[in-house]
């Protein structure tokens, strides 16, 4: 999974953004899920749906920032 750039997550609509979050809590669920059952072999996924929810939620904050105070 490569790591989109920010330019990338700007050009998604809002909506876009909301499912994407959705889909990585999602993943980072079932991540530790299979963690505790022992079933995770690539234990790296872990960062790298972190760093995406982190780069998604900070172009969510900034647009509802934005929205806010126009």
């Amino acid at each position: 999974m490569s790591r989109p750039s920010t330019a990338d997550l700007t050009k998604l609509t809002d909506s876009d953004i909301t499912e994407k979050i959705d889909g990585i809590r999602r993943e980072l669920f079932d991540l530790r899920f299979q963690k505790a059952t022992s079933q995770l072999t690539n234990t790296h996924r872990f960062k790298e749906a972190r760093i995406k929810l982190a780069q998604l939620l900070t172009v969510q904050n900034q647009r509802t920032r934005a929205n806010s105070s126009s």
